[in-house]
C-alpha cells in the first residue's frame, strides 16, 4: 500500500513538473496571440494587459497584406524544401559510405569531418561570400540552397549511427541477388532510413525556415526575401498604431509551419532519435 502511495505521488509530482514546463514554453506563444489581437490602447499599458477587452483578428490579414510577405513565403518554402532534399540525399549518401565501407583513413577522415562541426559559421562566411560573389549567386536564392546538396556534418553523424544498426545480411542478401552497392543503398538502406532521414527533414526545416543571418548577407532585393528576412524589415507606423501588433501578427503566422511539422512528424522523429543514439 505504501509503495502504491509513493507511485502515486511520484507520477502527481512528474506531471505537474511537466504541466508547469509545458505552460511555460507555452507562454511566449500566448503572449504572442493575445498583443497581436488586443486593441491599440492596450499594448503598451501598464500593468501589462494579459486578456484583451476585445478580440481583433483582422490584423492578421492586414498584417500580411501590409508587406509582400506572400513571395517572402513562397522564397522561404523554396529554400527550405530544397535544402530538405539536398541535405537528406547527400548527407545519407557521405554517411552510408562511412558506415559501410571500408577505405584506407577512413576513420581519420571521419573524425576531420566531425571536427568541422567545431568551425562557427561566423568564421566561413567572408570566404563563402567571397565565393558566391566570384560565381555571380550574391542576390540570389542559390547560397541558401546550393551548400545543402554537400551534406553536413552533423546530419552525416546521426545517419551514420543509424546505418550501423542495420544488419550487414540485408546488403549481403542483396548482394546475392545482383544489386550492386547503389541499387543497395536506394531499395534497401533508405527506405529502412526513414525515419532517420525525418529526423534530419525536422532539424533541417528549422535551421533553413529560422534562419535569418544567410538571407541578410547574401540577398539584396525585396522580391528575393526570405519570411524571416521580410520580418526583420517589416518596420514603420502601421496604419497610425504601434507596429508591435502586426509583428506579433505575422510573426506568429510564421511560426506556424515548424510547429506544425514537428508535431505531424513527432513520432518517426522521437523513433529516429532514438534509434540513432542520439540524446
Amino acid at each position: 500500500m505504501a509503495g502504491h502511495k509513493s507511485r502515486w505521488v511520484s507520477r502527481v509530482l512528474l506531471h505537474s513538473v511537466l504541466i508547469f514546463l509545458s505552460l511555460l514554453f507555452i507562454a511566449p506563444f500566448f503572449w504572442m496571440l493575445t498583443t497581436a489581437v488586443k486593441p491599440a490602447s492596450e499594448v503598451l499599458i501598464y500593468p501589462p494587459k494579459l486578456i484583451p477587452s476585445q478580440w481583433h483578428f483582422e490584423i492578421f490579414k492586414e498584417a500580411w497584406q501590409a508587406a509582400p510577405f506572400n513571395r517572402f513565403l513562397f522564397n522561404s518554402i523554396l529554400v527550405t524544401f530544397l535544402s530538405i532534399i539536398g541535405q537528406m540525399f547527400s548527407s545519407a549518401v557521405v554517411a552510408y559510405g562511412f558506415a559501410r565501407f571500408r577505405f584506407p583513413g577512413r576513420d581519420v577522415l571521419f573524425a576531420i569531418v566531425l571536427a568541422t562541426m567545431m568551425i562557427p559559421w561566423d568564421v566561413t562566411m567572408i570566404p563563402q561570400y567571397m565565393l558566391f560573389n566570384k560565381l555571380g549567386w550574391i542576390n540570389t536564392l542559390k547560397p541558401l540552397i546550393v551548400p545543402n546538396f554537400f551534406a553536413a556534418p552533423f546530419f552525416i553523424f546521426l545517419l551514420r549511427q543509424f546505418f550501423l544498426t542495420l544488419p550487414l545480411e540485408l546488403e549481403e542478401a542483396a548482394r546475392i541477388d545482383g544489386a550492386n552497392p547503389f541499387q543497395i543503398f536506394v531499395r534497401v538502406m533508405l527506405p529502412l532510413a526513414i525515419p532517420a532521414l525525418i529526423v534530419v527533414a525536422v532539424y533541417q526545416l528549422l535551421n533553413a525556415w529560422n534562419d535569418y543571418l544567410g538571407p541578410l548577407i547574401f540577398l539584396n532585393s525585396q522580391e528575393n526575401y526570405t519570411l524571416t528576412l521580410g520580418i526583420a524589415q517589416f518596420r514603420g507606423v502601421f496604419n497610425g498604431q504601434t507596429q508591435i501588433r502586426p509583428m506579433m501578427a505575422v510573426t506568429l503566422l510564421a511560426c506556424i509551419p515548424p510547429v506544425l511539422t514537428f508535431f505531424l512528424a513527432q513520432r518517426y522523429f522521437m523513433e529516429g532519435v532514438a534509434r540513432t543514439g542520439i540524446k
